[in-house]
């Protein structure tokens, strides 16, 4: 079967998860630093993350602890946008019995996280919250290293608090 010459339209959401599982699996890619996303034409976009960024992440999943279920660091999720690694992800019990660890999630985890990169566009983060929340998620946090603060997100907009209980006031100290 011959390869197709050029792509006309945005990949569906199968054929992304498709080309994301055979990116997970291909060994050429098992050393290369930083998280792999595909946008909607099944492009590569790629972003290191400084050491502070892995810091937060890790410091994220212990407090989303207190909530039971399952905390990722990394947790791929096919959107509209294309396939959307958050860098934190928390998914419940039941979310967990019905998915499992599907990569990648054709339905988002209940709360996604995107730590802010120097690289970061305010029009990216948009668009993933927009993604997360369109594919599932009940919540989108944005953390913002540099100014120390949150923004929560639901399906209403922007909201002044999480409707999780989790103790952050110490997470940039």
């Amino acid at each position: 079967m011959a390869m197709q010459e050029l792509i006309e339209v945005p990949l569906s959401r199968d054929d992304l998860a498709a080309r994301y599982r055979a990116l997970c699996d291909d060994p050429c890619y098992a050393n290369v630093p930083g998280k792999i996303e595909l946008d909607a034409w099944g492009r590569m976009v790629m972003s290191p993350a400084s050491n502070y960024h892995s810091a937060l992440q890790a410091l994220l999943v212990g407090k989303l602890a207190v909530l039971g279920g399952r905390a990722f660091v990394e947790a791929s999720v096919v959107t509209s946008a294309g396939v959307l690694v958050a860098d934190v992800a928390w998914a419940s019990d039941e979310f967990m019995r019905a998915r499992g660890f599907e990569t990648p999630y054709t339905r988002s985890p209940e709360l996604c996280i995107e730590v802010v990169s120097p690289s970061n566009s305010r029009k990216e983060l948009r668009e993933k919250v927009a993604a997360y929340l369109e594919a599932g998620a009940g919540e989108v946090w944005i953390v913002f290293p540099q100014s120390k603060r949150f923004e929560f997100h639901g399906r209403r907009g922007l909201m002044p608090r999480s409707q999780y209980a989790i103790d952050l006031t110490d997470i940039f100290g």
